[in-house]
């Protein structure tokens, strides 16, 4: 059974219409990421599955479960890293565990140790690098216990050596947890490099214009961003998506 269903999801916000029919599904342990032309509806699509919006039709389930307009079925990750800045970096990756009334500080200090992130667990947020923070605010994902984590472009703010030594770092965590993953990206090299498929949006209103399975072996190595095989595929998501412009 797939982690995540979502069956002919329609949304619109007045007369404009933002999702029509929009289906696709992720099973367990599965990387997705999702690319499409701005405005075509991935943010939308991420409150939807987060239960902040209503979807007007369809239904959105993870496992067997309906969790339309359903809040707390995911754990989510933004472009920033929305870390609270009362608190230490300690405080603020165990936040998802503490709403549930859980607390595991033991492996929280394990987590913020293969960040890279010792010595700075009782740190503010004020203290830390972009990239530092994004590795706070991504481990803050991995102890929350659902089975899902959503991340919305959480590398664009980020130069690029920093961008891709994030990439490295989030699949090497990845690898070791094997959680399902959405990732929302409009970098069609990050998506190529990180994912099992590629989903491709449609301009709005967004439907599912193709999908694309991504043959390279993990684990992943940086280099195979300069094969040729990696820049085939680079073109063939590019002319899918120029297509739409």
């Amino acid at each position: 059974m797939a982690s995540l269903s979502l069956i002919n999801i329609c949304k619109s916000f007045g007369d404009k219409k933002v999702l029509k029919d929009l289906s696709f599904s992720i099973d367990h342990a599965e990387f997705v990421s999702i690319v499409g032309p701005s405005g075509s509806g991935k943010s939308t699509l991420f409150h939807l599955i987060g239960g902040l919006l209503q979807p007007d039709n369809g239904e959105i389930r993870m496992e067997s479960s309906l969790i339309n307009g359903k809040r707390g079925a995911i754990s989510y990750m933004p472009q920033s890293s929305s870390l609270l800045p009362w608190r230490t970096i300690l405080e603020n990756v165990m936040l998802g565990e503490e709403l549930l009334g859980k607390k595991d500080e033991q492996g929280a200090l394990e987590m913020i140790a293969k960040a890279g992130l010792s010595g700075y667990e009782h740190a503010y947020p004020d203290q830390l690098s972009g990239g530092m923070k994004q590795r706070a605010a991504f481990i803050r994902s991995m102890l929350s216990p659902q089975s899902l984590i959503c991340l919305d472009e959480p590398f664009s703010a980020l130069d690029e050596f920093t961008r891709l030594e994030m990439q490295q770092w989030l699949l090497s965590i990845w690898e070791e947890h094997k959680r399902s993953i959405l990732f929302v990206t409009h970098n069609i090299e990050e998506a190529l490099y990180l994912s099992d498929r590629i989903i491709v949006l449609s301009s709005r209103p967004a439907q599912v214009k193709a999908v694309f399975t991504i043959p390279f072996a993990r684990p992943r190595r940086e280099s195979i961003v300069l094969t040729e095989d990696f820049l085939r595929w680079k073109k063939k998501i590019y002319n899918e998506l120029r297509g739409m412009i």
